[in-house]
């Protein structure tokens, strides 16, 4: 019966070793949460295995406050989880940063050739500003320009 109870202590102990390694990889904060998740349930296992072996029956309140400390955790994260953008937490590739950073960079250019471009244009040729209200349901009462 003794080699059963190391035998169950050291297959917890390698569980809760992968589980905070899948924790600290993620790469998503589902990962993480179902690792954390992974590691509530081995605590519990272990609790129940000490209480397996020294016949304790005061040791269930501990129990139930585990598992409902790891339900209320799991519901919480997942309810902010559901609202994590795409691509949140994904390690990108040297290639995507390099794309992104370079889509960026000919976006700004183009943003400032525009607006060099819009300066030369005369002040006619913006409805907004040639007073050309008319096409736009004019200006409201008492509107200041």
């Amino acid at each position: 019966m003794t080699w059963v109870i190391a035998v169950c202590g050291v297959l917890l102990t390698i569980g809760v070793g992968f589980a905070i390694v899948r924790a600290e990889k993620g790469p998503s904060i589902l990962d993480r949460t179902v690792a954390l998740d992974i590691v509530v349930t081995t605590m519990i296992a272990a609790v129940a295995l000490y209480a397996a072996i020294e016949r304790r029956t005061d040791v269930v309140p501990v129990l139930v406050v585990l598992s409902l400390v790891g339900f209320v955790g799991s519901v919480t994260v997942a309810r902010f989880a559901s609202v994590e953008p795409e691509g949140e937490g994904r390690v990108r590739t040297r290639e995507e940063v390099a794309a992104e950073d370079a889509a960026r960079r000919e976006a700004e250019e183009e943003a400032e050739r525009r607006f060099a471009h819009a300066d030369d244009e005369p002040e006619a040729a913006h409805p907004d500003v040639a007073g050309d209200t008319e096409e736009h349901g004019g200006a409201a009462e008492g509107e200041v320009r």
